[in-house]
């Protein structure tokens, strides 16, 4: 047995490594079409935005819409533009929306959009309450906390 032409002979050597990338392509291409198939390549894209929002409470235990408690000014800070309808703020103690002290109807904005330095107050907050503004993704009603603060005791 000659060992020098063992190693030096290299014909196999092409299609072992054409066999992988043919495996390793179908593997992709089969998680690729699997994933648009099943319906998750629309979720991949959507994904909560990226906005920062400040709380300023104010106790003044005024009562609207039946709600009584303190007051809470959601203001957005910064990042991205959201719509309003897939905003919500809701409160710990409270079922639902925390109602609003500036005429707008729960969930709503002063307009369909929410800007950088838009703001709404809302009432029928109670002293250590968890506030969150939640943003409810409007191709699939999956739902995410983007914010979250506690009132004050």
């Amino acid at each position: 047995m000659n060992f020098k032409e063992l190693l030096t002979e290299d014909r196999a050597v092409s299609p072992v490594i054409g066999v992988i990338l043919m495996v390793a392509i179908t593997v992709i291409l089969a998680a690729v079409i699997g994933t648009f198939v099943l319906g998750l390549g629309d979720q991949v894209s959507e994904n909560a935005p990226q906005a920062s929002f400040s709380f300023d409470f104010s106790a003044n235990g005024s009562t609207f819409n039946g709600e009584s408690g303190d007051n809470v000014t959601v203001t957005h800070e910064g990042g991205e533009t959201l719509e309003a309808s897939t905003i919500d703020v809701e409160g710990s103690n409270t079922s639902g929306s925390v109602g609003t002290t500036n005429g707008v109807a729960n969930g709503d904005w002063p307009s369909d959009t929410i800007q950088s330095g838009d703001s709404s107050e809302w009432a029928g907050v109670n002293a250590g309450e968890t506030i969150r503004v939640i943003w409810t993704n409007p191709s699939g009603g999956s739902t995410n906390t983007i914010a979250r603060s506690t009132a004050p005791q």
